[in-house]
């Protein structure tokens, strides 16, 4: 490879939100990459840096054309530039549509188990969590379809906030399957928010579906949201983009956006993000490549080491979605018992709702020694935890 993903990177002491934790742990939850970015993002980081002046930031044409032809060159969809409103970040982004398109009151569909933020932006803004449960059997996750209609034709229910690829699954959604979601939306009169963010860390040679590509239904009845944050590590420079092809949505967006000051790039936003989707394509398919194999590698030493929990199969993401309801239901319980008895700090499956009960997840987007070591400390400390039952 010509990147050194191998490469252990220190991030104690540079105030990072995953490792603020003690000397003995390991964390391996909150999503985000122990690797160091692209080192083309870097150096284009440092030459801007250089410069010396920090002033105030505008969103320059080449931010658009750069996300333009990434998604056009890689997942055959053409965004138009006029779509396209810069965000400092997804959840801002989901947060402010919530309260700019829905009312006091009003539900709020969720797919669940689905990332735990989602929550946030529903129930702080005043609005209603309906829960619709995946369907999990054999293996696969998919969409109880008529749990998900009753949910959509209740009048109070007014946006679906949807998560392709699915956190913390690792699904990618099917064409077919996003049609129908689309269309049953559509019907019910019920906004679809997509969260893509996780769009380009699929396994090599696999691709995701842009939900609003899958019909001209989807397209205007949709808002869609993206970064290069979980692809390139660049979570901490707060840079993303909302994607609107209505007109009228888009205003109303674009309105939100701006009253709630998020709409305004900080110095290296533009810098980092453009180089990510210009330059940042061999890295990106080598970091791929290399959490397949870190995944390979984990699902490998569960198989033989852990029989007593499974790794539920994924296409997509940095995130293990671990069973472990052969051992208990309680994994909150299990997620603090483990940290506490080996250091190992993982998420449990209920900050993903119901439907997240029984499994743990677990971010292996480091380097394959550090995943290898955590992969012993869960083995050790559900060894210890069956032991104490």
């Amino acid at each position: 490879m010509k990147y050194k993903f191998d490469q252990i990177v220190n991030r104690r002491g540079t105030w990072s939100l995953k490792w603020d934790v003690p000397e003995n742990e390991l964390p391996m939850w909150v999503a985000d990459m122990d690797f160091e970015t692209a080192p083309e993002i870097k150096e284009s980081v440092m030459k801007r840096a250089e410069h010396g002046a920090f002033g105030y930031t505008i969103v320059p044409e080449e931010w658009h054309e750069a996300i333009q032809n990434w998604w056009q060159e890689r997942y055959r969809f053409q965004m138009e530039k006029e779509w396209m409103i810069f965000c400092t970040g997804v959840v801002p982004a989901i947060s402010s549509i919530v309260r700019k398109l829905t009312t006091v009151g009003e539900k709020i569909v969720l797919l669940t188990p689905v990332y735990n933020i989602f929550f946030n932006s529903v129930v702080n803004n005043g609005r209603y969590v309906t829960e619709c449960p995946l369907i999990y059997e054999n293996g696969m996750y998919s969409i109880n379809f008529p749990v998900l209609e009753k949910n959509l034709s209740d009048p109070q229910t007014t946006m679906l906030i949807f998560c392709n690829p699915h956190n913390p699954v690792g699904k990618i959604w099917s064409r077919e399957t996003m049609k129908k979601v689309g269309e049953l939306c559509a019907r019910y009169h019920v906004l679809v928010v997509s969260d893509e963010i996780h769009c380009d860390l699929t396994e090599p040679e696999i691709s995701y579906i842009p939900f609003a590509s899958v019909s001209d239904t989807c397209r205007k009845n949709s808002i869609t949201c993206i970064a290069p944050t979980k692809s390139f590590n660049l979570a901490g420079l707060q840079t993303a983009a909302v994607i609107v092809p209505d007109e009228n949505l888009r205003h109303k967006v674009w309105r939100g956006l701006n009253t709630d000051e998020v709409a305004e790039p900080n110095v290296f936003a533009m810098t980092a993000a453009i180089t990510a989707w210009t330059r940042g394509g061999d890295w990106l398919d080598e970091l791929r490549e290399y959490l397949f194999q870190n995944r390979h590698a984990a699902a490998e030493y569960m198989q033989k080491q852990i029989p007593e929990v499974s790794l539920v199969p994924s296409e997509a993401t940095y995130l293990l979605w671990i069973d472990c309801r052969n051992i208990t239901e309680n994994v909150k319980e299990l997620a603090e018992y483990i940290r506490e008895e080996t250091g190992l700090y993982l998420c449990d499956g209920t900050e993903y709702g119901k439907a997240g009960e029984g499994f743990l997840r677990m971010n292996i987007a480091c380097a394959r020694e550090i995943m290898l070591e955590g992969m012993c400390r869960l083995k050790a400390g559900i060894a210890r935890y069956l032991e104490g039952k």
